[in-house]
């Protein structure tokens, strides 16, 4: 998958088109991200030993082709690429500025 955790994305499609943030969490198996702060929905919580029950507001996840990463040079949503470095590691690009994504 090409989005990691703590990654900055762009929300290019759906009921959240154009918001930015970071990525709480990936989940693989079904191709999603979380968002901090985007897609909430309201979840009815019922009552437990550990807090009391309510409504509760929390991030949905988006699927991974309805956002695009931020890339930090050119400040906007890219296209990323892959660069096998000497060392042989394979690290993520962007196909603007040719910007190493990856630290």
């Amino acid at each position: 998958m090409h989005i990691k955790k703590n990654d900055m994305v762009k929300v290019i499609a759906g009921r959240e088109k154009g918001k930015t943030g970071k990525v709480l969490n990936v989940v693989r198996e079904k191709n999603r991200v979380v968002i901090e702060k985007t897609n909430l929905i309201k979840k009815h919580q019922r009552p437990d030993a550990t807090g009391k029950g309510g409504i509760v507001e929390k991030e949905a996840p988006l699927h991974v082709s309805n956002v695009m990463l931020i890339c930090s040079k050119c400040n906007t949503g890219v296209r990323i690429g892959y660069k096998v470095l000497e060392d042989g590691k394979k690290v993520r690009i962007c196909k603007k500025c040719q910007e190493l994504l990856d630290e």
